[in-house]
């Protein structure tokens, strides 16, 4: 393609290859003109200086330096920054909105791997898989025929806090189960929470109500301790948390308290502080199922951040609107 934008890599070196392998690399430099053998850590050293003052776009991901409002002066031609990664809030200063730089991110495809372990989650849970597959790791035995009185995944209620866009794929991943699925999100109305499948409630009647409560929503000072001693005093005894938000979220200690006397269980992937202390008792209850901030995307599923970056690269060369384009009025209350 000719006069292709001119852009900068700008991450940590070691994700460049996981990100975009070769067939997304190559998809990507023939809609941008870039060297992908300079890969942008520190905005201060002379070379990248140059290679920013020049730059179009620029395709970031994890170890970006912080686009501030220092660096943005030294990249007068700077329109648009593909970040191959989830939150964007920190990474571009005030006057580059100002300025109306385009910023997409994928945080939209690292939404999807955690909806998958969500899903995954709230179904083995409700099938009494943890605390089961301690008693037989136990007891080496089991009685063929005996059914299992309390597990089960008909009828149950699931409570979902935040439509934010894990929010939703979940929403979406639990369609086909026999579920009653509840939605807490204070930006949500009733008529939209029934369109995503969902009944709108408040937070402390979805506690109450639920037989799993999946927390979603975004890390923000207002979000803090959303789950706290009160909200989980007032779930039911046997009830199922899921925490792949963010660990400030709930409050650890006080669900340490409920977990160490067994009325509640949980699914644990993120954590305050994480990781926890050596001596956590989380790590060794049979009714915690605790992993280590595994839910978003590893391995293979990075290259679907790439790939999203890729598309909106190949939107923005051809002049069309960007499809995970970051909306500055709401960033506030996103992830």
């Amino acid at each position: 393609m000719a006069d292709r934008p001119r852009a900068l890599l700008a991450m940590s070196p070691e994700f460049l290859a996981q990100l975009f392998p070769e067939p997304l690399m190559r998809r990507l430099a023939a809609v941008l003109d870039f060297d992908p053998g300079f890969v942008v850590q520190d905005f201060s050293e002379p070379a990248a200086k140059a290679a920013l003052a020049e730059a179009e776009v620029v395709v970031s991901s994890w170890g970006v330096p912080r686009l501030n409002d220092e660096v943005l002066a030294g990249a007068p031609h700077l329109k648009a920054v593909l970040h191959a990664a989830g939150t964007v809030k920190w990474l571009l200063g005030e006057s580059g909105w100002e300025r109306g730089v385009v910023v997409s991110s994928a945080s939209g495809a690292n939404a999807l791997p955690v909806a998958e372990y969500t899903l995954a989650s709230i179904l083995m849970a409700g099938k009494g898989i943890f605390q089961l597959r301690e008693d037989f790791r136990k007891e080496r035995s089991f009685t063929l025929g005996y059914i299992h009185p309390q597990v089960g995944n008909f009828g149950r209620t699931i409570g979902v806090v935040s439509a934010s866009k894990i929010g939703r794929r979940v929403l979406e991943l639990l369609r086909p189960f026999d579920f009653k699925v509840l939605l807490y999100d204070p930006f949500v109305d009733a008529a939209e929470a029934a369109e995503l499948g969902a009944e709108s409630v408040g937070l402390d009647e979805l506690v109450a109500r639920a037989d799993v409560v999946s927390v979603h929503a975004p890390d923000l000072p207002e979000t803090a301790h959303l789950i706290n001693a009160e909200r989980l005093a007032l779930m039911r005894e046997g009830t199922v948390v899921v925490n792949t938000a963010r660990g400030r979220l709930v409050d650890t200690e006080a669900l340490t308290v409920e977990l160490l006397n067994g009325r509640l269980s949980a699914v644990i992937d993120v954590t305050e502080p994480e990781p926890l202390p050596a001596h956590s008792p989380l790590y060794d209850l049979p009714n915690v199922f605790l992993t280590p901030h595994v839910a978003g995307s590893h391995g293979n599923e990075l290259s679907r951040m790439g790939l999203f970056m890729v598309e909106d690269a190949e939107r923005y060369a051809a002049g069309e609107p960007l499809l995970h384009r970051v909306d500055p009025e709401t960033l506030w209350r996103q992830a």
